[in-house]
Parts: C-alpha cells; structure tokens; sequence
C-alpha cells in the first residue's frame, strides 16, 4: 500500500512495514520537512493579484505554510484563497502601497480583511477565517471585553483604530475610531458614522440659500454648545448679507463707511438710508429699483 496523507496538512501517514530500509527518505521529505513548514515557514507573495494557496499532499505547498507574507504594492483589495479547514496563519500585509488583503477560505467564504501595515493572527472557526488578534506595531486584540467599568491610569496615551472612510468597519452602535480621511476622530450613533469632539469648519462663500449664523458660549478653548438663531435673523453666504427683523444698536449709534465701494441694488420692496456725504467708487453703480428709495442724510 502507498503512504497515505493527513487531512489536514498532507503530511505522511506510512503504513505499517511498508518502508523497510527506505523509511528515512519519506519521514524526511514528507513529514519532518513538511511539518517544519507548517510551523515556521514562510509563502510570501509578490505579485498583485488574487492568490489560492496550492494544496499538494507529501509534498512542498504554500497552503501549509504558518506565514503568509504580503509584499505586493497595489491599491486593490486582493483575496487570498486557503483551504476551508481547520488551521492557523500568521497573516502579514507588508505591502509598498495602501492596500488591503482578504483571507478567505474555499467557497469562498466572507474571511477577514488585514489592512496596509497590519499583522494579524486568523484561524478557521468551522465556517469561516477569523482575527484571533491583530497588531500595526504593538500588541492588540481584536476584541477586548471588560466586565466592569475600565481605566487607563497612565500619563501616556490610547491608540485607538483608525484607517481612511472606505475602510470603515461594519457598523455597530458605540464603535469610535479616528478617520483618515477627514483627520477626525468619529463614531457610529446607530444610524450614521458622525464626527466626534468637534465639527469641521469651512470657509463657505457659494451657498445662496439663507443659513442660520450659528453662536458659542466661549470666545477660546472648546465650545461646548453651538446655538442658531431663528428666522428673523439669516445669512446668505453667496452674497454675504445678513437679514435682521428689528435691527438694534445697543449703544445708540449705527455706523455706515462713508464710501460705496461695490456695486449694489436695493430690491423692490426695500429703501436704504446712508449718513453722508457718500462717495461712489469708480466702477460701483448703485442700483435704486422702481419703488424703492435711497436716502442719504
């Protein structure tokens, strides 16, 4: 009878007087080697493409290997396709460039995705590939659970995850990252992933349509609340007006430059007044609608 093969690794499994004299030639190359593999050895990948590792029984495979070292440099997420069977790999993304790896199993199945930079320990749960742990320089895991409340006691700082918008993990409520993508902390409220500890300010001069100015209740630091206003007071960023019901100048004076220097109507249905003299720049026309009136006093 020939040597058979275990299930699992494709080791030897000699039969009982079958290698007399001749032993040591199949131990060595079918089992001891192999078995050397399996708990040290290395497949490094090289090229950007998908990958099934090869699973050739008593004899060198990429399958067996303990290491699946990535080094390819490509922004595409590529799968690595491995036997849907009981086994452990060390799985380590070394890759030139941002992108991603998938490790699947036969099927395929789901599997579990290792970003640029990330060192993760993934074994076959009886359905499917996952994280045991997983580290971009130090040890983490990918699930932490406390029984109480926890506290982190030292003077240095917490890592948490981070990585860009399209490598958002699936959401759960109460899960809080850092975003690479917009350089801000955020987190998941239940319904959508939402900035954390600030709002993005920007610089907004297209909008045409009336915003509320917005108020804070400090002048420096971090404000804590941000109030709006109603209706009665709005502003236009795309022309840079403010509309105010009743405007009033607490210390008795209103002020107005005394130089026109841009062009400017006065709507149908509204009057103006200036205290003067008034002075048009060259160029700026003041524009006074059927209607209206422009009082300068």
């Amino acid at each position: 009878m020939a040597t058979a093969a275990t299930s699992l690794l494709g080791l030897a499994l000699p039969v009982t007087g079958e290698l007399s004299g001749t032993w040591g030639d199949t131990v060595n190359i079918s089992l001891t080697a192999l078995l050397d593999t399996a708990i040290a050895g290395t497949t490094t990948i090289t090229s950007d493409a998908d990958v099934t590792l090869t699973t050739t029984t008593l004899a060198a495979n990429t399958s067996r290997q303990a290491v699946l070292l990535w080094t390819a440099s490509g922004t595409v997420t590529r799968t690595i396709t491995a036997p849907a069977q009981s086994k452990i790999y060390i799985v380590i993304n070394k890759t030139g460039s941002t992108q991603s790896i998938k490790l699947v199993g036969v099927g395929p199945t789901t599997g579990v995705t290792i970003v640029a930079n990330e060192y993760a320990v993934c074994a076959w749960n009886g359905t499917d590939f996952i994280k045991i742990s997983n580290t971009n320089g130090a040890v983490s895991f990918t699930t932490l659970t406390a029984t109480a409340d926890s506290s982190f006691t030292s003077t240095g700082a917490l890592i948490i995850s981070k990585g860009t918008t399209g490598q958002r993990p699936t959401a759960a409520s109460g899960m809080l990252r850092f975003n690479t993508t917009t350089t801000e902390f955020e987190g998941y409220n239940g319904t959508a992933w939402a900035s954390v500890g600030g709002s993005a300010i920007s610089n907004d001069t297209a909008t045409a349509t009336n915003l509320y100015p917005a108020f804070l209740n400090a002048t420096t630091g971090t404000a804590a609340n941000i109030y709006t206003g109603n209706a009665y007071l709005l502003y236009k960023p795309s022309t840079g007006e403010f509309q105010a019901r009743v405007p009033v100048a607490s210390n008795g004076i209103v002020v107005n430059s005394l130089t026109v220097a841009t062009s400017y109507t006065i709507a149908a249905g509204y009057s103006g007044s200036s205290t003067g003299p008034i002075t048009i720049s060259g160029g700026a026309v003041v524009t006074v609608s059927s209607g209206s009136r422009w009082v300068v006093i």
